[in-house]
């Protein structure tokens, strides 16, 4: 039996957020990030529009994690590429972006 830290986990990191400004130009610069959240091993890259309020945004993206990777999710966040990332994209929000991490259990 192998190491419980080389398990695989798959993950559904969900980021809700406003947008400051034309959010057409938001959009934009969302969906320029994809290949960043591919590079962090997003396997799938969703970007939803809320059809009755086009200012708000929700990103979701899908992910495997080693079991190792994903003890350590704060180490990963407080990586200085990861947050100077996230400092960009305050700057284009109103307010702090919701960010919840989910696992599929409907299989």
């Amino acid at each position: 039996m192998g190491d419980p830290k080389d398990e695989v986990l798959r993950r559904v990191l969900q980021m809700k957020m406003r947008a400051l400004g034309d959010p057409a130009q938001v959009l934009m610069l969302v969906r320029s990030a994809a290949p960043f959240y591919r590079a962090l091993g997003g396997t799938k890259v969703r970007f939803l529009q809320n059809v009755d309020d086009p200012a708000q945004f929700c990103i979701e993206i899908e992910y495997e994690a080693s079991a190792a990777v994903e003890m350590n999710r704060q180490k990963v966040s407080s990586d200085p590429m990861i947050r100077t990332f996230l400092t960009g994209w305050r700057t284009l929000l109103a307010g702090a972006a919701d960010i919840d991490v989910y696992q599929d259990v409907s299989v």
